[in-house]
């Protein structure tokens, strides 16, 4: 089998992600372990990530700092996962 894991030594760049959008229960989650699962490759829920982030549920954040502040928690969780897991597959939110 290629070496397609983007090694230091290999010819190969680390593998992109994917990231699944659409609109609230169109089942990019679903979609995104069955796709994680076929490729071997991690899947993330933003909304999850962002529940763990901030250390308490997304009404929770809503109901506490309104939708502007879940954007911007959404924004910074978006740009740290995508930094941190290079070549996940990661299903957004209904919103992003």
């Amino acid at each position: 089998m290629p070496d397609v894991g983007g090694s230091e030594n290999s010819p190969h760049p680390p593998p992109r992600g994917i990231v699944l959008i659409g609109y609230r229960g169109a089942g990019k989650s679903t979609v995104g372990r069955l796709l994680a699962n076929r490729l071997g490759r991690p899947f993330l829920d933003l909304d999850l990530e962002i529940e763990h982030a901030a250390g308490r549920s997304i009404a929770q954040i809503f109901a506490l700092d309104g939708e502007p502040g879940f954007r911007d928690q959404e924004a910074a969780t978006l740009t740290r996962v995508v930094a941190d897991h290079p070549g996940c597959i990661l299903a957004t939110g209904g919103g992003i």
